[in-house]
């Protein structure tokens, strides 16, 4: 069924009752569980008309600034904003769902909230500027795909006043606009638009991408196995290759009855999911 999105607008103050930290976006959640009958599902979590921000704090050189929402039956998400003298950027996102809520999770296996954290790939926003991104973003931490559209953000706002230049986000573009906001159908059709057409040639790598081994155990049984070499071909501002490297790369992931996921983390915040 289709659930209504929301969008969220947050304005934290401080003791002065000056506007220290802005934002307004719309999110939603596409997160796979594993049933009682231990299969597994695909859900999708909305934010609710009601919305409350406890926890969001302003920040200052020494402490981060938090953007924090609660929302529905127990879910919670956050984000937490560092700065230097002349820039600022998202840190780690944290995102807890609660499997209770039986109307996005009916029949889950676990019960309760569960919590993920994952780093934020905003990239590093002058400051006094307004962080700005109307086409879809979205990235992958365990078994969650967290999806961003219409964001705008500003953290550490100087003198209560919200900025009027714009860093823009690499999805768009001078003539771009909102993007239809996705769904488990067509998430990947969603993401992959919104990058620049790539290049009529790719540079050549400079060698090929090690072999690697990775393995994942049900128990005490392998359940799945994969040997390969990957390399990827990165298409934004200008072409970039990337190999992974299987001696810095980790897998995890789960095995179901009909279904199994591999996912491979290089520790730069690269993840690969098969």
């Amino acid at each position: 069924g289709f659930f209504q999105s929301y969008a969220v607008e947050v304005e934290v103050k401080d003791a002065s009752n000056a506007t220290c930290l802005y934002a307004n976006w719309m999110m939603r959640f596409l997160i796979t569980y594993e049933t009682n009958s231990s299969d597994y599902k695909n859900t999708t979590l909305n934010l609710s008309s009601s919305v409350t921000h406890d926890g969001s704090l302003c920040g200052n050189d020494t402490q981060a600034a938090v953007l924090a929402v609660q929302f529905g039956e127990g879910h919670s998400w956050s984000v937490n904003f560092t700065k230097t003298d002349e820039t600022y950027q998202g840190d780690f996102i944290t995102f807890t769902y609660n499997t209770n809520d039986t109307a996005v999770f009916p029949d889950a296996k676990r019960k309760g909230p569960i919590t993920i954290v994952a780093k934020d790939t905003m990239h590093p926003v002058q400051l006094n500027n307004v962080f700005v991104c109307h086409n879809t973003d979205f990235f992958e931490a365990e078994n969650v795909t967290q999806i961003f559209w219409n964001v705008t953000v500003q953290a550490f706002v100087q003198n209560g006043t919200i900025g009027k230049n714009e860093s823009r986000c690499r999805a768009d573009t001078p003539t771009s606009a909102p993007t239809v906001p996705p769904t488990i159908a067509n998430v990947t059709t969603a993401s992959t638009t919104t990058l620049s057409p790539a290049p009529t040639t790719a540079p050549k790598p400079v060698e090929n991408p090690d072999i690697g081994n990775y393995s994942l155990k049900s128990g005490n049984k392998t359940c799945f196995l994969a040997t390969l070499g990957l390399q990827l071909n990165v298409s934004q501002d200008k072409p970039l290759l990337i190999n992974i490297n299987p001696k810095t790369t980790s897998a995890d992931g789960t095995c179901g009855n009909t279904t199994a996921t591999l996912k491979l983390n290089d520790g730069n915040s690269t993840l690969i999911g098969f």
